[in-house]
């Protein structure tokens, strides 16, 4: 093939450089394709559990990494192995130090082996939690395995870029972003394009015009299914067309290039830098005619799915192939009458190939070993600890068992050991010497060690916890200063825009009118509408926009109008932001604060408290039940103090209740974990929450009025709960509890009675069963007689306590019914 020009990129360079560029470019497409291949060995061999690879997707990975500069952004899925090598954040090493999970973050920096293969990620974070300069490196958001589930937080990543090109405020945070240049890329397979948290996305970054570039590798499949099941027309890009900007509208660049063609594939990630980049314009690159050659991942086999026609195709069209074929047939004509050529033969880039392949190879080696021998020096310990008891034990017959078992595997772990040593411990029960208590220690030093190592980082562990941030109370005039309580939180965002220059709020109707209930009345006409702005309706997106805005730097506060919607983000709460700082072993936080409100409203789709399922799916974001505005105020100020993601849900009936006005505004705090004691008593405690503490306190007048003093204490936080367990300090002194609130049996009711009874030892306490009161287990029907008999009511709650009494002292308190 005789090339008579280059591309303008190709130009800039000399012939040379350009030969070393490519040809380096190929030996990392290489590189990654034996890691691949030595990969799904490595699972069907046992030595892995699991394994997802990009083979398939390397050359237009390697022209992606061409476009991609320090400062920006990736938000991707599994299978962009052959990118984060050709950035420098990914060695051959490394990529299988992650498929045997080394829990060694230093060994394995994507997650020390809290996620399988494929999961890449940049480090954020100093050692003591602070931010990087972000500006100086490449950067990739923590991935996650749920389909889509990257996009809402490549929207944030995005919007971050623009919001630091155009918010004053903000400029001067030169770690994050140097005039908003950093572009955000995305990659997806072609089926995932089929989920809504994709559509979701694509329409609201076309919406929002952010620098986002958005790369779908198309191989034809999702899993085992062909693309014609998956996609209309079988093309995402022809079904976005009404998505391609023109001269009337903005929109996105929307680009389709062929997986296999490396100069187009060069110059085409060239042109989508330069249009994101500098016009902040969002582009849909469509990478067409990739393979797959090993199938989507080592639990099933392709053959079952692709017929021959279709593996031939994948096998003449591979991309890697197709480059070679490019390198040994590329001729470029002086003006002079000399060729140049990449390669003089093809022993050259056979020799390249060997040296790819062997180097794999070693990296595999080097991996296992590490990895295998660290658990060997511990099963070495435990085996000699063990000899050591079976000589002196009346057992050392069965003992000696479990020394041999523990000997002959040859690939160890860590539960092999903690299996034969915590059995061992079963036959001392009757014996005492001291290497029995050595033993001891040496199974609760391991349980130790495996608490940082598989259970850490759920939350910050730095100084810049909000658990660490301690009570500052209201400061009040000497002439009570009554008004609303959307008065003290619309105040109180104020002050706090006035204090935190990085602070956001976007959210439904969250803009132009306030928030639906004033909360942010008039505070966007104060501070511009990027730092108080509307979204659409689009709930997971917005927690997304929050994640990759926080991620980045800055302090969000992304508003979900009513609790009950929050179910449509709860999977990327659940998946993404709860995780993150576990995911990558607390090397990436994003500070994040949801600030939405429930309770007591009337209707099905309104008056949901869905807490238990909240709580239970968003561990690693604390939830904050505040019962008035002031108190959600001085939560919000503790946050943004802190550096923990965090769930506020105000009362959706509180807005309107006269409460006092702080003085202190943005400046009192609220503690995270700490109960408060609203009420003494001697005779029973209730713990509840929210709206339903009003309903508790009205009861407690009335109960006091045949003889039953109430102790009424306000959770506040139920993630965390009681840190400090005054819950059972009031047990020891009224030995009767009742948690209430309006979740469905089973719910955070239940989940507050085990953390008082079980975690904090309140069984002890009791002389009468616990007991909880919650709504029915259905929803509330609309009305108010729908909220009286589905969920608790003062009287409810007046005959549940008397019942308790009753059953106490049925003399003093006869039955009512």
């Amino acid at each position: 093939m005789l090339q008579k020009t280059l591309t303008t990129n190709q130009l800039e360079l000399s012939f040379n450089d350009f030969k070393t560029e490519v040809l380096n470019d190929y030996k990392i497409a290489k590189i990654s394709r034996e890691c691949s291949l030595l990969g799904r060995r490595e699972v069907l061999t046992g030595k892995a559990k699991f394994g997802i690879f990009g083979d398939g997707k390397e050359v237009p990975q390697l022209a992606m990494a061409k476009a991609f500069k320090k400062g920006d952004f990736r938000s991707g899925y599994y299978r962009d192995q052959t990118f984060m090598m050709a950035i420098g954040e990914l060695t051959p090493q490394q990529f299988f130090a992650g498929l045997y999970a080394h829990t060694d973050i230093k060994i394995e920096p994507m997650s020390a082996g809290r996620q399988m293969g494929g999961h890449f990620a940049t480090h954020s974070l100093n050692e003591d939690g602070s931010w990087k300069n972000l500006t100086k490196q490449y950067n990739s958001s923590a991935d996650i395995s749920p389909t889509a589930g990257q996009m809402p937080r490549l929207l944030g990543l995005a919007q971050a870029s623009k919001i630091y090109r155009n918010e004053k405020s903000v400029q001067n945070k030169t770690n994050f972003s140097i005039n908003g240049n950093e572009v955000a890329w995305g990659t997806i397979g072609n089926a995932s394009t089929s989920e809504g948290l994709f559509f979701e996305t694509i329409n609201a970054a076309g919406v929002l015009q952010v620098p986002m570039i958005m790369n779908v590798w198309d191989d034809e499949y999702g899993i085992s299914v062909h693309a014609k099941y998956q996609t209309t027309k079988e093309s995402i890009s022809e079904i976005l067309k009404g998505f391609q900007r023109d001269n009337k509208n903005k929109g996105y660049e929307i680009i389709v290039v062929n997986g296999w063609d490396y100069v187009q594939l060069v110059d085409v990630y060239s042109k989508a830098s330069k249009i994101a980049r500098e016009e902040h314009v969002p582009v849909l690159i469509h990478v067409k005619e990739l393979t797959q050659p090993q199938g989507h991942s080592t639990s099933g086999s392709q053959e079952r799915y692709k017929n021959k026609e279709r593996l031939l195709w994948e096998k003449e069209n591979d991309c890697i192939t197709k480059m070679r074929k490019w390198i040994l047939e590329f001729e470029l004509e002086t003006e002079s009458g000399d060729t140049l050529r990449f390669v003089d033969s093809e022993e050259e880039i056979i020799l390249l190939e060997k040296e790819a392949k062997k180097e794999v190879s070693s990296a595999k080696r080097n991996a296992w070993n590490a990895y295998n021998n660290e658990l060997k020096s511990e099963v070495i310990i435990a085996e000699q600890l063990l000899e050591r008891i079976a000589a002196k034990s009346k057992n050392g017959v069965f003992i000696t068992k479990y020394i041999t078992d523990l000997t002959e595997i040859v690939e160890p772990t860590r539960k092999n050991i903690l299996v034969a040593t915590r059995k061992t411990l079963r036959y001392l029960k009757d014996e005492q010497f001291p290497e029995k208590i050595e033993l001891q220690n040496f199974i609760k030093a391991n349980f130790k060690v495996a608490e940082s190592k598989y259970s850490s980082h759920l939350l910050s562990e730095s100084s810049f916890s909000a658990l660490n941030i301690y009570q500052k109370k209201p400061i009040y005039s000497q002439s009570k200063n009554l008004v609303d309580g959307r008065i003290i939180m619309r105040d109180n965002f104020d002050a706090l825009l006035k204090k935190h220059s990085d602070l956001l709020i976007f959210g439904e109707d969250a803009g132009f009118i306030g928030d639906v209930n004033q909360g942010l009345e008039g505070l966007q006409e104060k501070y511009g509408d990027i730092r108080i702005s509307d979204t659409g309706i689009r709930e997971a997106t917005i927690i997304g926009q929050g994640i990759g805005l926080a991620m980045r730097g800055l302090r969000p506060i992304a508003e979900i109008q009513y609790l009950d919607y929050l179910l449509y983000a709860l999977q990327i709460l659940s998946d993404d932001l709860a995780t993150l700082r576990y995911r990558t072993f607390g090397k990436q936080k994003a500070p994040l604060i949801i600030r939405t409100r429930g309770h007591r409203l009337e209707g099905i789709w309104h008056a949901g408290s869905p807490m238990g399922g909240i709580i239970n799916n968003i561990r690693g974001i604390h939830v904050l039940v505040p019962r008035n505005m002031t108190k959600a105020a001085g939560f919000y100020n503790t946050l943004l103090e802190g550096d923990d993601p965090a769930l506020v849900v105000e009362c959706l009936n509180g807005y309107r209740l006269k409460e006092e006005l702080p003085m202190n505004l943005g400046d009192f705090k609220t503690p995270i974990g700490f109960v408060e004691t609203i009420r003494e008593g001697k005779d029973i405690t209730i713990v509840s929450y929210g709206s339903t503490l009003r309903l508790v306190e009205k009861a407690a007048k009335e109960l006091i009025q045949v003889g039953i003093d109430v102790e009424i204490i306000d959770a506040q936080s139920l993630l965390p709960f009681d840190i400090n367990h005054d819950c059972v300090k009031s047990l020891a002194k009224t030995n009767k509890l009742l948690v209430i609130d309006e979740d469905l049996p089973g719910g955070a009711s239940a989940y507050l009675l085990q953390e008082i009874i079980e975690k904090q030892d309140g069984y002890q306490y009791l002389d009468s069963k616990p007991s909880t009161l919650t709504s029915k287990a259905h929803r509330p029907a609309y009305g108010t007689d729908g909220d009286y008999f589905s969920k608790p009511s003062a009287e409810d709650i007046f005959e549940k306590v008397y019942e308790i009494m009753h059953e106490s002292n049925p003399t003093k308190f006869k039955s009512l019914y």
